[in-house]
């Protein structure tokens, strides 16, 4: 067996001595606030039994194997152990995991639906494999503008452009983006994939090269400001771009809606007082601490009662599909993966919209609702489709 002399953080991963305080929620109310913890239950899926079995494939102890490789890309990113660990490196659990990732990227060590993904995203710049030239079908029939020097640039990203769920939250955005008088454009066929879950799964190279084309792509026709669909689109613009000299003004649309429609209330599409739980996405709460902009959105929306769920904000249960796994799907097949346990809970409060701020969430969570046979109880929604017309 061979050590991994290049693993980054070899120096610090020993420090983690498996307390288990990363399986928690910050109130302490369940031990399956770690979505692959909570699938599998077993502390090998943990991360802290994650990263002990990293330390041992480091130091040679171990061989890789394609369970260990499962192990590994079980792990969402959710950063619910970033929050829960006591320990003075806990910044750096989630990158100890994608460290490691890098070195299965560089040694060809990766499961089947890594290598599809990934091998999409290069040659087609979505993880879909569907056509650059489809990347617009999103926007037929709403006559927007392509970005000309507008004050925005309204940025959809992969699932808001390819799913089919998705693309009508990103027609709901763009619709009270207009409504709202918002000076925006975008860029049709000519985006391509943020690089957010890309990094995420490891692939640093091709990471860069998005990046950086966008970078150039954005410059190049002189964007300032984006306004974005996706928080995994946030995520990458606000903490990846600036690495490579891409600093833009970046807002979620949840947090530019508000300031646009401030003292306003908004018409709703519900009929009556409608009981709504909202859904916190990882990238925009846990990694980009806003918890406040969506709530203050949904609850200017005539017609909405909010009602929380137990775990909420930076307790949030994460529905899953996080990096990449909304399509690699390592957590699926059970009444234990998350977006399954997650639609249980919306449930529980009453609510009659389980609200969410996110593509990958609005699909992940809608299917649930249909496995869990939910139909007709509880609807999924973003946020935008609770806006009126």
């Amino acid at each position: 067996m061979v050590a991994l002399a290049n693993y980054k953080y070899k120096d610090v991963i020993h420090r983690c001595f498996r307390c288990g305080y990363c399986k928690f929620p910050g109130d302490w109310s369940d031990v399956t606030n770690c979505p692959a913890y909570g699938r599998y239950r077993l502390e090998s899926f943990s991360s802290g039994g994650r990263l002990w079995l990293i330390r041992a494939w480091v130091n040679g102890e171990i061989q890789w194997s394609p369970h260990l490789a499962k192990i590994v890309y079980a792990c969402v990113a959710c950063n619910n152990c970033v929050e829960k660990c006591p320990l003075p490196f806990h910044e750096d659990i989630v990158h100890m995991i994608i460290a490691a990732r890098n070195e299965m990227v560089e040694l060809g060590l990766l499961p089947k639906e890594v290598k599809t993904y990934l091998h999409n995203v290069q040659q087609h710049g979505n993880p879909y494999g569907l056509p650059a030239k489809r990347r617009a079908e999103w926007m037929e029939g709403l006559d927007l503008d392509p970005f000309q020097g507008q004050a925005y640039l309204y940025y959809v990203g992969c699932e808001g452009s390819y799913d089919t769920r998705a693309r009508q939250a990103a027609r709901a955005v763009a619709t009270q983006l207009k409504a709202a008088g918002v000076s925006f454009g975008v860029l049709g066929n000519a985006e391509t994939a943020d690089g957010n879950d890309v990094e995420m799964l490891g692939e640093e190279g091709l990471a860069e090269l998005l990046v950086t084309r966008n970078i150039a792509a954005f410059n190049d026709r002189g964007v300032r400001k984006i306004i974005v669909l996706s928080p995994h689109s946030y995520n990458a613009m606000k903490q990846l771009y600036p690495r490579f000299g891409g600093r833009f003004e970046i807002f979620h649309y949840t947090q530019i809606l508000p300031r646009l429609l401030a003292g306003r209330k908004i018409q709703g599409s519900l009929e009556g007082a409608t009981k709504v739980t909202f859904h916190d996405p990882c990238l925009l709460g846990r990694w980009n601490r806003e918890y406040t902009a969506p709530r203050k959105l949904l609850t200017a929306i005539d017609g909405v009662e909010l009602v929380e769920m137990p775990r909420n904000r930076k307790s949030a249960l994460c529905c899953g599909g996080g990096a990449g796994n909304y399509l690699t799907d390592f957590l699926g097949g059970s009444e234990e993966s998350p977006a399954r346990m997650r639609v249980r809970e919306a449930h529980g409060t009453g609510a009659a919209v389980l609200a969410v701020a996110c593509p990958n969430c609005l699909t992940m969570l809608e299917d649930a609702v249909k496995v869990e046979g939910l139909e007709g109880q509880l609807a999924v929604r973003d946020i935008a489709e609770l806006m009126g017309p």
